[in-house]
């Protein structure tokens, strides 16, 4: 049954966007990014990070108030950020609905402020958009979804405006290529990872 869900969503997914011009190239830059939450950015990154096109995935701290936070200040639940990472793209080599596609894969866009053994706010599902195509994207997919009944739970990924992105302390960047053997990585990292490249196998990075 899982395998099942797993093939409705990717075929509902595969659906979407394809009228969309939010991951186009435009003549200034190939480049483009998003910022999303979904748990722990540690599983995000590492995901984001084997995705073919994808130049970086910045873990750090968005949809809050204080300036300057600190991974002690997000963590205490009460300042409105999330742990999210800022993922820059290359639209020539993938756009802005195979980000969205790997995201709603990847994470459980059901459960309201938490992932797994990680809760609070600042594990919330969200998508931060940075002008009204990325919303517009963003509202597109998630009815989709919720239109197609892929999940048996409502789906709680929030659309907040990015406001600020900071960039979080440098130990938490790449933290599950410089961490493998610890047991957060291997138990909970590491089975994300093995999903996303069962699905995404022909989207894979080429390793060097």
């Amino acid at each position: 049954m899982r395998n099942l869900f797993l093939i409705c969503l990717l075929t509902t997914l595969s659906m979407l966007g394809q009228n969309n011009t939010a991951g186009q190239a435009t003549k200034q830059s190939n480049l483009e990014n998003i910022t999303l939450a979904g748990g722990c950015y540690w599983c995000v990154e590492a995901v984001y990070e084997n995705l073919n096109g994808v130049k970086s995935a910045v873990s750090g701290y968005a949809g809050g108030k204080i300036n300057n936070p600190s991974y002690e200040d997000v963590s205490t639940g009460r300042t409105g950020y999330a742990e999210a990472v800022q993922i820059t793209y290359d639209k020539n080599v993938t756009n802005l609905d195979e980000i969205f596609k790997v995201f709603f894969t990847v994470h459980d866009p059901t459960t309201l402020n938490r992932q797994g053994a990680d809760v609070g706010t600042q594990y919330r599902s969200a998508i931060f958009y940075k002008n009204e195509q990325q919303k517009v994207a963003a509202i597109t997919i998630i009815n989709s979804l919720k239109k197609a009944k892929i999940y048996d739970s409502p789906v709680v990924t929030t659309l907040e405006p990015l406001n600020k992105f900071y960039k979080a302390e440098d130990y938490h960047q790449n933290y599950y290529a410089n961490n493998k053997s610890q047991p957060y990585c291997q138990m909970v990292i590491q089975p994300k990872i093995e999903k996303f490249e069962k699905l995404f196998k022909d989207r894979l990075k080429k390793k060097k």
